[in-house]
């Protein structure tokens, strides 16, 4: 079995990444791959100190337990789906932090993109891309790109226009190709 995780990488609130994240979800869950698993993971469920930043003695046994869940929970995937905000032509700051935070959890997989923003998140997964070959993260060259402007009624309501399926179709393809390929590498 092929263990896919969507991970949702924003926790702002009010975020529009929810309804894209559960579109991805719901999108994956449909084409019922087999032999593939996908379960959602939200970053804002894992309550991540800054790395490297000092945590008050009261707070370090439950900052070590975020961090740990964090940690298990991404190792257990075969691949991913990373559902990126582009925020100022980058990744939101959460999601740097939280991936800062890997390392051989994530070696020798697969990642995919689905972006949001004014340009579709273009830009954040250019971002990505650098941080996950650092990461040793082969990630696929299909994305898909939801526009603020023309995938969300008043910037807020997600109403995504039918094409971005033919990119979601390459997208999981190729993904689901490289997480086989490169679970054979880790054995």
């Amino acid at each position: 079995m092929l263990k896919i995780g969507i991970i949702l990488g924003s926790v702002r609130q009010g975020r529009n990444g929810e309804a894209v994240a559960n579109w991805t979800l719901d999108f994956a869950n449909k084409r019922n791959d087999a032999d593939v698993e996908y379960e959602l993971v939200d970053l804002a469920d894992y309550n991540l100190p800054f790395l490297g930043a000092e945590i008050p003695e009261t707070q370090q046994a439950e900052a070590e337990k975020a961090i740990k869940a964090w940690s298990e929970k991404i190792a257990s995937f075969d691949g991913y789906i990373i559902i990126a905000p582009e925020y100022n032509h980058a990744i939101g700051g959460a999601l740097k932090n939280a991936l800062d935070y890997l390392n051989p959890e994530v070696n020798n997989k697969a990642a995919g993109f689905v972006g949001y923003g004014s340009l579709g998140g273009t830009r954040a997964h250019e971002n990505l891309r650098l941080i996950l070959g650092e990461l040793q993260v082969a990630d696929v060259r299909t994305a898909v790109t939801f526009s603020l402007l023309a995938d969300f009624e008043n910037f807020s309501v997600f109403k995504p226009a039918d094409y971005h399926e033919a990119n979601a179709t390459e997208m999981f393809n190729q993904v689901i190709a490289w997480s086989k390929a490169l679970k054979t590498v880790r054995g």
